[in-house]
Parts: structure tokens; sequence; C-alpha cells
């Protein structure tokens, strides 16, 4: 068997494929940039040679050949009319370029925090939080294919730690200074209409099942516009939405408001609570491995259903289940 330590340098893959579908090329063009890999010419690509690149080269060639093309690729040493040095700073080029985009995104972020911590920001330190969190997985993605641990990669690596803290810092405080939600009694608000935005998601959903299933059993749902807000009558309350009786309050989404408010006190909601969140605010404090598969079955619905009341309906339901699985 061919030990990794045989093997030359460098992975040179080559292939050509019929000129239709016109997909075929761009399905493998996309996995060899997704690889990282850089071009040297038209149809051949370059990766340093490590057995995950390696198994990709096999695996492309299989590809190319039932797409009726041809593909191979070979381990060398060097490429004679190029120094190793050169191979490197085109791969450093490259991830260097998808850094540069990012980094310019994380100078943003910064202005911003800088504005929240003078007291002028219109934005929360959760909501920085989430959007440096979004870069901070893009960047993590960057990385992936910085083969050879560029200075552009480092040098952002230590802006984004630096902002992290920063915000988490500002998150703090905001959380300290806000997080009072108030104690509601639940026969206050029986027979009651509940509004929200339209197009309702994770955090709306879950809101509408907890309202249904530990508050108001006669809750009727209707969609509103934020413009709507001052036109509703007092048997109407509105919740998830910038002005709403019920909504988010400091670290808390509105389901997690909602169960304080009304100090519901059940662990299978605690857990469902931890998902809600963790969809919603996207800040990583519940790291639950099972949200994501969540977020594709809502995501699901709210693409298929017909309206907001089928949307609504259809997500209560699986949070009911989910409720089920944990009780």
């Amino acid at each position: 068997m061919l030990r990794m330590s045989d093997r030359g340098k460098w992975l040179l893959f080559f292939y050509t494929v019929p000129s239709r579908p016109v997909n075929a090329r761009m399905k493998i063009w996309r996995k060899l940039a997704k690889a990282g890999a850089v071009q040297l010419k038209s149809a051949v690509y370059v990766l340093p040679n490590n057995e995950e690149n390696y198994e990709l080269c096999q695996w492309l060639v299989s590809e190319v050949a039932s797409m009726k093309g041809e593909g191979a690729f070979v381990s060398v040493d060097k490429i004679e009319t190029m120094k190793d040095q050169e191979i490197v700073d085109l791969f450093n080029g490259r991830v260097e370029r998808e850094y540069r985009t990012i980094a310019e995104k994380i100078e943003e972020l910064e202005r911003k925090a800088g504005s929240i911590r003078k007291g002028s920001g219109g934005q929360s330190g959760n909501k920085l939080l989430e959007q440096l969190n979004k870069n901070l997985r893009a960047f993590e993605d960057v990385r992936k294919t910085d083969y050879f641990s560029s200075k552009a990669g480092t040098a952002l690596q230590k802006k984004i730690e630096a902002l992290q803290r920063e915000i988490k810092g500002l998150s703090a405080t905001e959380v300290k200074k806000f997080s009072e939600v108030v104690s509601c009694r639940i026969e206050e608000y029986q027979g009651r209409t509940w509004a929200t935005r339209r197009r309702p998601f994770v955090d709306r959903m879950a809101s509408g099942w907890f309202i249904k299933r530990f508050i108001d059993k006669e809750a009727v749902f209707k969609f509103i516009d934020e413009s709507d807000l001052e036109t509703l009558d007092e048997n109407t309350v509105a919740f998830d939405i910038r002005g709403g009786a019920f909504t988010h309050v400091g670290d808390f989404c509105t389901f997690e408001a909602l169960v304080r408010a009304f100090g519901i006190k059940d662990r299978a909601v605690k857990k469902i609570a931890e998902i809600v969140h963790e969809l919603d605010m996207k800040d990583e404090k519940f790291k639950n491995t099972g949200a994501s598969g969540i977020e594709d079955i809502l995501t699901g619905i709210k693409t298929t259903a017909k309206n907001d009341a089928e949307i609504l309906e259809k997500g209560m339901a699986v949070f009911e289940m989910l409720y089920a699985s944990k009780t």
C-alpha cells in the first residue's frame, strides 16, 4: 500500500467533460473550488497532497468518468516551471482575497460596536454577535483551505477574537440592563386574539404553540405589519413584533420571554426554549445538535404552506410533537 510519505508534495488534477450539459463542468469546478484548488491551466488544478485531497481526486476521476469525460491526477514533488514558494503564494493569494471580503465586514461590525459603546448605536450587542458569528463561520470555511497558514488568516483571526470579546461585553451589559421580564397572570389572557408578524418562523411558531398550549387554549391568531400595531383593539395581544406586549427582552427570544412572564416550570418547555433560542438568536449560547434538523423542517413548512395561518398551524404541530418527545 502506498504511504502518504511516498507521494509527492502536490496533486495535479486535470479533466475534460462533454460540453453538454453545461452544469457537468461546473459541478466538478465547484468541488475543486470548495477544496481550495488553484487553477494552473485551463483544465489543470493543483492541490497540496494530503489524504483528504488525494481521496477527493480519486472520487472526482470516477465522477468525471460517469459524465462520459476523462479525468486523471498525479502526485509530484515539484512543477518544473515553478518554485514551491510560487505555488504557495498562489494558495495564499486565493485565501487572502476571501479573507479580505470577510475583513471588510468585520471592520463594519467594529464601527457598529464602537457606536454602541458610545451610546449612539442603532443595533443591540446580541444582534452584532449574531452577525459576527455568521462571519466567523465564513472565516472557518476559508481557513479549512488555508493550507499554508497565511499571515492574512492569522491577522484576521486575532481581529475576530478581539471583536468577539468586545461584543460579548456589550451584550452582557445589555442583558443586565434590559433582562427584566414583567410577570403576567394566565387568567387575564383568556379568549384573546394574538397578533404577530407575517411569514412566521421559528420564534413565532414556537410562541404560538406555547400560547395555545399553556396560556390561552381559545387563542385566535392574526398576522400584521409593524405599522398596524397602533390600530389593534384592547383584546388583541401582539407578540414577537417590535413594540408588542411580548417580544425579545435582553438576551431572551420571545418564546423565552413568554415562558418567564407566565412562570411556566416545565422541563420539556425548557429544552424547547434552548432550541428556539439557538435557532432564533444564533449566538451559540445553547449548542443543541438537533436544532438544525428542526430548522430544516420548519423551513420546509414555510416554503410549501399556502398562507401565514397554515405556516403557523403546521409549525405549532412540530413543536407539539417535539414537546411530546421530551415529556
